[in-house]
């Protein structure tokens, strides 16, 4: 199952925790360089996109919607801890 994960630097252990999920794959886009809303898009075998809440800008967040909802791929927004994750990921079946 591959993800995309938006927002923060680095994912530190919820990278670790995510493939103990079942994720084999986590394309990662940081958020902070505005160049990276021009150039993002979702993988076509993502299964979810998520979203870092505390880690973004507002075009981001709204340009990332609109692409998941084009490709149909769930949009799950969490603040960046794994117990938040943990809980929003359990939310769509993860």
């Amino acid at each position: 199952m591959t993800a995309l994960v938006i927002g923060a630097d680095y994912l530190g252990a919820i990278e670790q925790k995510m493939r103990d999920r079942g994720v084999t794959e986590i394309a990662h886009i940081t958020g902070r360089n505005p160049g990276e809303v021009k150039k993002m898009s979702i993988p076509k075998t993502a299964a979810f996109v998520l979203v870092f809440t505390d880690y973004i800008n507002h075009n981001m967040a709204k340009v990332i919607k609109s692409h998941a909802k084009a490709q149909a791929v769930p949009l799950v927004y969490a603040k960046r801890s794994w117990s938040a994750v943990e809980g929003k990921l359990a939310g769509i079946g993860l």
